[in-house]
């Protein structure tokens, strides 16, 4: 026992919960015995060790699996009340049990009767079909995780702490799960799943009846490698008293074949309860019998001796529990009997002692469905029921063939003679026309012209035009009847892939064309325009720099031409000049 441990010892955690004494040790967690003070009450603390709750990843996993578990509720499940940290410390709070582990019943008793083993069976089966339906596995069922109370139910404790478990022996590479109740999937370090608690139950359910170990070796090596090999003697080789039935059971639950095994609990449980009610039937045991044949001996130290009755008491509850089981067996074979009779009545003794009832079937063929299924003189004598066929040739609702066949004499039951109508839908069938690659518009007046509707669609195509169809749904020369959908994918051109523009500004014509060129976008045109910028740079572009553009799209640039040209000076007027000069030079002299 980890001394460290003791230090919890008389203290309260949370204010609530004060922890009294060491009731039980993992390699992950130790358990204490505590008094709840709000609801004034005994429980169980499972405290995670301190060298793992300082693992961070452990300790989320341990408030992970814990919170999961106390979502189950389940008569045959140790429940959880709480789940907490208090100063650093991880722990949960369960309910306190009243009884002794499985391996230590079996320690004290040997082998288990086979009653006994499929009272604890049954119990074990519902616990871990509750489980699994909340998607939780065990991945630990053994014996010691299996507690008995004093009244012979069953409780599963462990649920989720064993996958913390599991983790921290992967962790240090050690095989997951006790060795001789490991799934011979486990054994080969694959991941367990519910399955695999069944195939430990069944070598839980082996051991109960034969007082050993289905597999045993000097090392654990040669426990797991049997366990693959999956070679078992059959448990009523060693034990004749086991039923051969309940033997098949346990040995298709630890089939080493995870397809052979049983897939769910509930398939297990089904078997098992199947197997009482053969027992009842046979007077071998009753339904509702009180099975758990054990009582707690006084040198099997239970884990709380809270409540204990006495051995003379515990002696007059099994006496008077006997006399209810022997009056409820009878009532229960006699209610047996009376069904049994009951069935064979229905279907076979009253055809026997009653006189039969025939009538010849009629023929509804050619008749309307609608006004056979309204003719009351067919009401309670026939049961109905149609199927239909697409028949061009017969008219919508018309009956087309039925079976039995007219004419055939048929004796009248209560619950109706059984008729199969097979109706016409009166639609006509048409090939689907082939309009792949032709354009839409085109496309659509076959089809219509065809008798189909259109639905239209739209993907990217590499290889189909943009507006041509890619492909119809039913494909072209299938069988369609007429009037019905037909879904035409239409090309939407190639799919467009997005670029970052590339600035262009600042370098020569021929060099931003190169760049346009090798950023897979498509050049256009160049304008000319007169700039103070240098001529022959490009001075600005269709797309600004930086922004996404579609590839293989048009880009347009503006190339400078330099600045604008000075233009020359008018000439002064010479000073000599006069207005008749001026008029002359004009209009030629004054002549």
């Amino acid at each position: 026992m980890d001394s460290s441990m003791d230090k919890y010892l008389g203290t309260t955690l949370d204010e609530r919960y004060e922890i009294q004494e060491i009731i039980g040790a993992g390699g992950m967690a130790v358990v204490y015995k505590a008094t709840d003070h709000r609801l004034n009450r005994f429980v169980a603390v499972k405290i995670l060790r301190d060298e793992l709750a300082r693992d961070g990843e452990f300790r989320s996993r341990f408030q992970t699996e814990a919170q999961a578990v106390a979502m189950l509720s389940h008569p045959n499940i140790v429940s959880v009340y709480d789940v907490s940290h208090s100063d650093n410390v991880e722990y949960i709070v369960m309910e306190l049990i009243e009884g002794v582990t499985l391996m230590q019943y079996m320690q004290k008793k040997g082998a288990l009767g086979w009653k006994e083993a499929l009272h604890f069976s049954v119990q074990i089966t519902k616990a871990l079909e509750h489980a699994h339906d909340k998607g939780i596995v065990h991945r630990d069922i053994k014996p010691q995780n299996i507690m008995i109370l004093r009244d012979g139910t069953i409780k599963v404790a462990d649920f989720g702490i064993a996958a913390l478990e599991s983790a921290q022996e992967q962790r240090s590479e050690q095989t997951v799960g006790s060795v001789h109740y490991i799934a011979p999937e486990q054994a080969r370090g694959e991941q367990p799943d519910t399955r695999s608690d069944i195939y430990s139950l069944g070598v839980v359910m082996y051991e109960m009846l034969t007082g050993q170990m289905p597999y045993d070796g000097e090392t654990a090596e040669q426990v797991a490698l049997q366990h693959i090999a999956g070679v078992a003697t059959p448990p009523q080789e060693i034990n004749p008293e086991i039923p051969d039935e309940l033997a098949r059971i346990t040995l298709k639950a630890m089939c080493a074949d995870i397809a052979g095994r049983y897939q769910t609990a509930d398939e297990l449980l089904a078997d098992l309860e199947d197997f009482r009610k053969l027992q009842a039937a046979r007077g071998g045991v009753s339904e509702d019998e009180d099975i758990y044949a054990g009582e707690i001996l006084p040198d099997v130290d239970p884990i709380s001796r809270t409540g204990e009755m006495t051995r003379a008491k515990y002696a007059r509850r099994r006496k008077r529990s006997k006399k209810v089981s022997i009056l409820s067996g009878a009532i229960g074979v006699l209610i047996f009997m009376i069904a049994v009779f009951v069935f064979l009545w229905n279907y076979w003794l009253r055809d026997i002692f009653s006189a039969a009832e025939r009538i010849e079937l009629p023929s509804f063929v050619g008749k309307s469905y609608e006004s056979v299924i309204n003719d009351s003189s067919y009401r309670g004598l026939y049961d109905f029921t149609v199927t239909y066929s697409i028949d061009p040739d017969v008219p919508e609702g018309e009956i087309v063939s039925q079976e039995p066949e007219a004419g055939r004499s048929m004796m009248i039951v209560p619950e109706g003679i059984q008729v199969t109508l097979t109706v016409s839908t009166g639609v006509r069938e048409a090939v689907v026309p082939d309009v792949l690659n032709h354009s839409y518009q085109e496309a659509t007046l076959t089809l219509q012209n065809a008798g189909f509707k259109v639905e239209p669609g739209y993907a990217t195509s590499d290889t189909v035009t943009e507006g041509y169809v890619i492909s119809t749904d039913p494909a072209p020369g299938e069988p369609l009847a007429e009037g019905s959908t037909i879904f035409v994918t239409i090309s939407s051109g190639p799919s467009v892939k997005m670029l970052t523009m590339p600035n262009l500004v600042g370098y020569t014509e021929s060099e931003a064309v190169s760049i346009i060129r090798d950023n897979n976008l498509a050049y256009a045109d160049t304008t000319y325009i007169e700039s103070e910028q240098d001529a022959g740079t490009v001075i600005r572009q269709s797309v600004d720099a930086y922004d996404d553009v579609a590839e293989h799209t048009l880009i347009y640039i503006w190339v400078s031409t330099g600045p604008a040209a000075t233009p020359e000076p008018t000439p002064e007027p010479t000073p000599d000049s006069s207005p008749e000069t001026e008029w002359d030079s004009i209009f030629g002299g004054r002549g």
